[in-house]
């Protein structure tokens, strides 16, 4: 449920030809086997250590591995750290006690946000924000949640416009915000991380700030109950008036439930679920006997676009976790379909026209998330198999020699040198929880993961006390 830029979902690439539906081997139908389970998870574990010793060794201290250049890239002008940041609570979680507490102390003693840089604000919320709260969820380190305090400091100033709904940019040093246009994700997915940090600090300014964005989209909703999918954050207008749960607006949604669930506020329940039967009415499309969620005028209803993203592949996720699971899984399905017909998912398809308009996949972890998610709450073996192939097709396509790499055309397989921080955050998480989910080593019940898969105990958060601290 990452960024997707406005320019790739855009694009319409010329494809000129498709792969067959691929057969599942006999090796994929196999049917569960604990053993088999076991050497799954050992080598998803295996492979996380592999990619991050290679982080390690040509990328340490920068933001992102370059896996074929065995080099690295950085966001900015100067790096934030955002791979371990990110890769924190996945090796946490695999046990890698020697690693976890190296990024620890790196954080503590080293990390630095005073930057004379421009931070796009969403990016870093989920990723940094999330990643350092997360840290100090799973550590109790309090210098952990200091930064993460600096942090969300640095976020605020972008927060003052007009409408609540933040700049683009912010600078870390300054202050000074730019960028009055933005799109529903980057101006609405901010209630859960500063909630969080606004109950750890009992300073609710954080999660006001944030609600308050939510809100300035929620109460420009068309009368049908439909927002558009790009804004102007000082004029309140809506720049696009696209309705959909594709990338670009995808975790706005996610973050009315999730944060609901986190935190108890009554208020983000009520837009959650209007906002859900309005989507349900309206952006739901079944075509061909599958089930897909296309893009519609926000005031008419009417579909203008049947061109979805592989990003919108966490809504079965969201759908079940909140109760709809026949919904879920017939969405899941749908992507699932698609995997397979490529071997890998395209980043940017048009389900009526069967045409990849971006043919990237980036190592995404969203149909892997669903698949963990309807594992759980189904107890159904049909996703545990969802989430074999998917493993066995990423090592096939996107392994390189020394970590994992994105796939430029999953029509050809032709790999790029790219290789994002969520593969560490998300994808590599989901499937070791997967495979390891009879083991009982992590209950799902127990958590609620921000959009960058982060975990947060929700026994932590009570929700009398959620209240104050939150101050609503």
């Amino acid at each position: 449920m990452k960024y997707l830029t406005l320019i790739c979902i855009s694009m319409t690439l010329v494809v000129s030809c498709q792969n067959e539906q691929k057969t599942p081997s006999k090796q994929d139908q196999v049917e569960f086997n604990q053993a088999v389970t076991d050497t799954l998870a050992m080598n998803v574990k295996a492979e996380t250590l592999r990619t991050w010793k290679a982080y390690k060794k040509y990328a340490w201290g920068h933001d992102a591995l370059a896996p074929l250049s065995k080099s690295y890239s950085d966001w900015y002008s100067e790096p934030l750290y955002i791979s371990p940041i990110d890769a924190y609570s996945t090796l946490y979680l695999m046990g890698f006690t020697d690693e976890v507490k190296e990024i620890e102390n790196y954080v503590v003693d080293s990390l630095d946000f005073n930057k004379n840089i421009d931070a796009k604000i969403f990016e870093v919320n989920i990723r940094i924000l999330g990643g350092l709260l997360s840290m100090y969820e799973l550590s109790g380190n309090p210098k952990v949640l200091e930064k993460a305090r600096d942090f969300g400091d640095r976020m605020l100033p972008a927060f003052n416009t007009k409408t609540g709904i933040p700049k683009y940019w912010v600078n870390l040093k300054t202050g000074i915000p730019r960028g009055d246009t933005v799109n529903v994700a980057e101006a609405g997915t901010y209630t859960f991380e500063m909630g969080v940090l606004s109950y750890y600090t009992k300073d609710p300014k954080y999660y006001q700030a944030g609600k308050k964005a939510t809100l300035a989209i929620y109460n420009r909703r068309s009368p049908i109950g439909l927002i558009g999918d790009v804004i102007d954050v000082e004029s309140g207008e809506w720049v696009s008036k696209q309705s959909h749960i594709c990338a670009g607006v995808d975790s706005y949604y996610e973050y009315l439930y999730k944060s609901y669930l986190l935190f108890g506020d009554p208020e983000l329940n009520v837009m959650w679920e209007q906002s859900l039967e309005a989507i349900n009415q309206y952006i739901a499309d079944e075509y061909q006997g599958r089930l897909w969620y296309g893009r519609v005028d926000m005031n008419t209803g009417k579909q203008v676009s049947s061109v979805v993203t592989l990003y919108d592949a966490f809504f079965p996720a969201i759908l079940a976790l909140s109760g709809d699971q026949e919904r879920a899984v017939k969405y899941e399905n749908s992507w699932n379909w698609l995997w397979n017909k490529y071997g890998l998912e395209p980043m940017v398809y048009d389900y009526k026209t069967g045409v990849s308009r971006y043919p990237a996949y980036d190592l995404n972890p969203e149909i892997i998330e669903s698949a963990y998610y309807l594992y759980h709450l189904t107890g159904d073996s049909t996703y545990y198999q969802m989430n074999r192939v998917f493993w066995s097709d990423i090592k096939k396509y996107c392994r390189a020699d020394i970590a994992f790499t994105s796939v430029a055309d999953v029509q050809t397989m032709e790999k790029k040198d790219y290789m994002p921080t969520f593969f560490f955050a998300e994808t590599l998480k989901y499937l070791y929880l997967t495979f390891t989910h009879d083991q009982r080593i992590f209950n799902f019940d127990e958590f609620v993961f921000n959009t960058e898969a982060h975990p947060f105990r929700r026994s932590t958060f009570n929700k009398q006390e959620a209240k104050i601290r939150l101050g609503f």
